[in-house]
């Protein structure tokens, strides 16, 4: 495959760019290469280095679309945890990366709530449009998903793939039940690597398109 292809806005040596078109092109040999999912699930195998993940990974209502769409607008990305902000590549887009743990501790320590659902919560009026990504915090996929059935808010594209055995898979199968365009992962397994890997990827591809 050729670098072109699998340019990386990471990638800025020409040792990284080898690195990531070699790690590219295994994957893509295994995972496929036909369409925006599969180099979705690419980077999220590379992310993790679990063939696994590929198998996981549900997409439902065009979200690269939705995303595409959405980081041409300049939409924020709205994100659970520092760690995610961290990990979000801040090239190939006008979209500032928000946090919301934090921006709710008041609700929170009120109503004995998590952090992260009480940052969504008081972030309510500003999702609409939006990108929202989730890699840790299952209470704050909940709450968007509340949010989103009582017509609070409507984001433009979820990245909802908390980790763990609390609410995890089902907060993960109830977006999936919400129409709206989202990522999602199956089961307890998600996290911070796969959240970080999809968004980045939606923001690689964008950059990719508007070098053509």
């Amino acid at each position: 495959m050729s670098e072109k292809k699998y340019s990386d806005l990471g990638a800025v040596t020409p040792e990284a760019r080898e690195i990531y078109n070699k790690s590219r092109s295994f994957i893509a040999g295994i995972v496929g290469d036909r369409t925006p999912e599969d180099r979705i699930k690419q980077r999220c195998v590379i992310a993790t280095g679990d063939l696994g993940v590929a198998e996981i990974l549900r997409f439902k209502n065009d979200p690269v679309t939705a995303g595409l769409a959405a980081l041409d607008e300049g939409a924020a990305i709205y994100v659970d945890i520092r760690m995610v902000e961290a990990g979000v590549v801040k090239k190939g887009h006008n979209s500032p990366v928000i946090t919301a743990i934090g921006k709710g501790d008041g609700l929170a320590e009120k109503e004995g709530i998590t952090r992260t659902s009480a940052g969504f919560r008081k972030l309510k009026d500003e999702l609409s449009g939006s990108i929202v990504v989730i890699g840790n915090a299952p209470s704050a996929l909940l709450t968007l998903c509340d949010l989103i059935e009582q017509g609070e808010a409507k984001p433009a594209l979820v990245i909802g793939v908390p980790v763990g055995f609390v609410n995890a898979a089902e907060s993960k199968e109830r977006i999936r039940e919400i129409d709206v365009p989202s990522i999602s992962t199956k089961g307890t397994r998600g996290g911070t690597p796969i959240a970080v890997a999809a968004i980045n990827e939606i923001i690689n591809m964008r950059h990719a398109k508007k070098e053509l």
